[in-house]
């Protein structure tokens, strides 16, 4: 009996490397939940392999751990806890609270998952300001938050900073040591989203000499299975509270990345086309377009497409859109390089169901 070999490849946490991608025929894999960094994207795009992943769906189920977080660094629930466990009353050391109520939260970003952190800080009267690329005062301002101009002056004004960015190049190491330096001491310091985006060893000598009490769900080190050994500084100091990678695991959250993936697949067989795709190219290298307005009739395009092939012109994208009746149509195909007008002359010569044509140009706008 032949093996059958599948198309479609659905991961949560496990990592796909360049050569898994090499081995298997895939088409496309889905990341059953919000980041994808650990896929090779540039080994999937070399391959023509769709990534596709299911933001948002756990947003809210994020958001909530980030209080979990918060609420639990102000209280010192798991000091509290551990000192019941030990069979020890002290309540004298734990009625030190400072309280929410009107504490100045921070964010970095303004994603879905942060969005839904604004809603739950407003509940609690506390008043938000963020630092985002995207952000600005006009935005800032419908959003109900303030804004600051970067990562460093919202440290410099926030109580507690609470993070949630995709990684990517410009965000691994973001939050380092000026950032620390600029939060007040004893502030609070939460990440909810990739370990690497916070240089650690800045961190470990914050909480030392600043006494921030930090919050963390994600680590630069953490395991790559869902059990094992793990040993990071920051955990053994005071101040600390911390979970397993755990934002988005709740029964609803779940239940929303299933339900997401199922769609992904269910559109991308149906249809071919991939929603959510993240390694799609925004911008290709075409310089122009050639819009070629002619007869619904088979080989017209064909004809076309031949002797841009014979010129040596790379096709970067192409669109035909029918008109209605189906009697005639447009072609716009994106070129690498404008043809020559003696290439459009043997074109619209070669073939008289060609109507017109025009060669547009791209602009970098």
């Amino acid at each position: 009996m032949q093996k059958l070999k599948p198309d479609i490849l659905v991961v949560r946490s496990t990592k796909v490397t360049a050569a898994m991608l090499e081995v298997e025929p895939l088409k496309l894999v889905v990341r059953a939940g919000a980041g994808y960094n650990t896929i090779d994207i540039s080994a999937a795009s070399k391959h023509g392999i769709f990534v596709s992943n299911c933001p948002g769906k756990n947003s809210i189920a994020v958001a909530e751990l980030a209080f979990a977080l918060i609420l639990a660094l102000d209280r010192r629930v798991v000091d509290n806890a551990v000192a019941l466990r030990a069979g020890k009353w002290n309540k004298s050391e734990f009625s030190k609270a400072r309280g929410l109520h009107g504490r100045r939260l921070g964010l970095i970003g303004t994603g879905p998952i942060a969005q839904e952190v604004i809603l739950r800080a407003k509940a609690f009267g506390m008043p938000v300001t963020a630092w985002s690329r995207s952000l600005n005062v006009q935005r800032a301002g419908e959003m109900g938050i303030g804004c600051a101009s970067s990562p460093v002056a919202l440290a410099a004004c926030s109580d507690i900073v609470s993070v949630h960015l995709a990684l990517s190049g410009e965000t691994r190491g973001l939050i380092g040591s000026e950032f620390f330096a600029a939060l007040h001491p004893g502030a609070y310091f939460i990440n909810t989203s990739r370990g690497e985006i916070v240089d650690h060893a800045a961190l470990e000598l914050a909480m030392r000499e600043r006494e921030l009490r930090v919050g963390l769900d994600v680590y630069a080190d953490e395991p790559s299975s869902g059990t094992g050994e793990f040993d990071t500084p920051v955990a053994k100091l005071p101040g600390f509270c911390g979970t397993h990678h755990i934002g988005g695991s709740t029964e609803q959250a779940q239940e929303a990345i299933a339900a997401e993936t199922v769609r992904i697949i269910g559109t991308f067989k149906e249809s071919g086309e991939v929603p959510n795709a993240v390694n799609v190219a925004r911008r290709t290298p075409a310089t122009c377009v050639l819009a070629v307005r002619h007869n619904d009739l088979p080989g017209v395009l064909a004809s076309v497409l031949g002797t841009i092939s014979v010129a040596r012109i790379n096709v970067q994208e192409m669109e035909n859109v029918i008109f209605e009746g189906a009697e005639a149509a447009i072609a716009r195909i994106h070129l690498e390089r404008e043809p020559s007008a003696r290439i459009l002359e043997e074109l619209l010569e070669a073939n008289r169901d060609i109507l017109e044509m025009n060669v547009i140009p791209l602009t970098d706008g």
